[in-house]
């Protein structure tokens, strides 16, 4: 009897824990069906969001305050990472110490309009803010938390209202980053140790990277998300209805329903709002190949993608960085993502008193210049079936790669990078020949005849399409461009 008894116990146990295995399945599945039916029916705002190109990042809080110190030491001494935005967790600085910095929190210098204009004079179509980053600061009023710009600082505004009206003036699209996972401030251990707890059972590792495991909050990770993470995105979508983009971040520690309440939380709000992979569990509708990332020929993204970079090595202000990417870098970066059909996203940290760096500012005004002349080959183009021509070949995978490596940009005359669009097909040079004569291999004559080659900005140009390529012949007035420029190619149109 006994061992029949135990027997029969072991059975049910065996068939309740395959039952609910299956009804985890079939909820999971069911989910999943869900989200895709409504990622389907953001095909119209995703094909707007890839046609824009580049767009400005904003990473600013009450980290810009240290700027990447604390107590006399330098993030890089103290251990990884070295971003200036993860100084409370690199530091182990505790809540309550943390949260003394929004007393000091005052920009006196900040002006949104300013920085929208510089970001429309750049050639710059949308810009996206840190609404809450890891530290739990908000820079909006919120009622869900009380550690925000306008009740927690002598600042009093409301620094994302002030964006998404500077926005709306200079025709900008408007996006919010939030830290929906990580919260420094009311996010727990971000259920680490329950996470933990599941995957020692099953063998799996758990990645702790990120949660506040020096100075957690005293709640559950639930109450932080039912009364904080969830109210909050609530309240910036009803608050600010001209938002396009949500970047969530950090979502390792997420559980797929999790993920799921933010989507469906957004988009019962706003169904026409994008959300970046980062919500977590494979439910975002655009992906980002990594930060600092220039993807290879070899990734392929089977849905939007948009790389997002800094101007030096940091996203937030770190007050002794001064690795700052030139005009030719940064053009390099932009042709690079969108040859191969992404959108480029390049962040800017503003120092705690609201300014901007000055190298940033000056670097921003060249590029505006420069796609003053050449946008019509960026914004609203596709990949071509190549995206580059000629020997400048770098591999960059992430910030630390070229903080540590350091990166020496050398491009030559024949170097092209190509895009599409209408018909016709783009080819861009950063640097101009020494002589009138160049050749592009990638329009030789195996391709569609070319019945026309066009300098933008400057008009049409001889050229003869020859066996080993084109051959274009350059006007004197070119050869002196200090950035190059964009031959448009047209084609005979095939008989049908």
């Amino acid at each position: 009897m006994t061992i029949r008894f135990y027997l029969l116990i072991s059975l049910f146990s065996v068939i309740t824990s395959v039952a609910t295995q299956t009804a985890i399945a079939q909820s999971e599945q069911t989910m999943k069906e869900r989200w895709r039916e409504m990622n389907r029916s953001k095909a119209t705002a995703l094909e707007e969001f890839q046609d824009l190109k580049f767009g400005l990042f904003i990473h600013w809080g009450l980290y810009a305050i240290p700027g990447g110190i604390w107590e006399g030491k330098k993030m890089e001494e103290m251990g990884s990472p070295s971003v200036a935005e993860w100084i409370q967790l690199v530091a182990k600085i505790s809540r309550k110490q943390y949260a003394k910095l929004a007393d000091e929190f005052n920009p006196s210098t900040f002006d949104a309009n300013a920085i929208a204009k510089m970001a429309k004079d750049a050639g710059m179509k949308y810009i996206v803010i840190t609404a809450k980053h890891h530290d739990g600061f908000a820079l909006f009023k919120s009622k869900a938390s009380p550690f925000n710009v306008v009740d927690a600082s002598p600042f009093n505004r409301d620094i994302i209202a002030e964006f998404n009206q500077a926005c709306r003036k200079f025709g900008l699209r408007f996006g919010v980053y939030y830290s929906h996972n990580i919260d420094w401030a009311d996010g727990a251990d971000a259920q680490y140790k329950e996470t933990k707890t599941m995957n020692d059972r099953e063998g799996k590792r758990t990645d702790a990277f990120g949660a506040n495991l020096w100075d957690p909050s005293p709640n559950s990770f639930q109450s932080y998300l039912d009364n904080k993470s969830v109210p909050q995105v609530k309240e910036l979508l009803y608050q600010f209805k001209d938002i396009r983009y949500i970047w969530f971040d950090m979502p390792g520690l997420m559980k797929p329903e999790q993920s799921f309440r933010f989507y469906k939380t957004v988009y019962d709000i706003n169904p026409k709002i994008v959300i970046s992979e980062r919500i977590g569990n494979q439910m975002g509708d655009y992906a980002i190949p990594g930060d600092n990332k220039i993807p290879t020929e070899k990734d392929q993204y089977a849905i939007p993608w948009e790389t997002v970079g800094t101007f030096n090595n940091s996203w937030g202000y770190k007050s002794y960085d001064q690795d700052w990417k030139s005009k030719e870098e940064l053009l390099y970066w932009l042709l690079e993502i969108v040859s191969k059909g992404g959108n480029y996203m390049l962040n800017i940290g503003p120092r705690a008193d609201g300014s901007v760096p000055e190298m940033v500012i000056n670097n921003l005004q060249s590029i505006g210049k420069w796609l003053q002349v050449n946008q019509e080959a960026i914004y609203g183009t596709r990949p071509w079936r190549i995206n580059h021509e000629g020997p400048a070949e770098y591999k960059i995978t992430d910030t630390e790669q070229r903080e540590k490596e350091g990166f020496t940009l050398q491009i030559s005359p024949t170097d092209f990078w190509f895009t599409q669009k209408n018909g016709s097909v783009y080819a861009i040079a950063l640097k101009t020949s020494s002589h009138s004569n160049i050749l592009i291999k990638a329009f030789s004559k195996e391709i569609r005849t070319i019945q026309k080659v066009e300098i933008l900005g400057f008009g049409k140009v001889a050229f003869a399409q020859k066996i080993d390529g084109l051959e274009v012949t350059l006007p004197l007035s070119i050869i002196n461009l200090p950035n190059g420029y964009t031959l448009k190619v047209s084609f005979k149109r095939e008989p049908e």
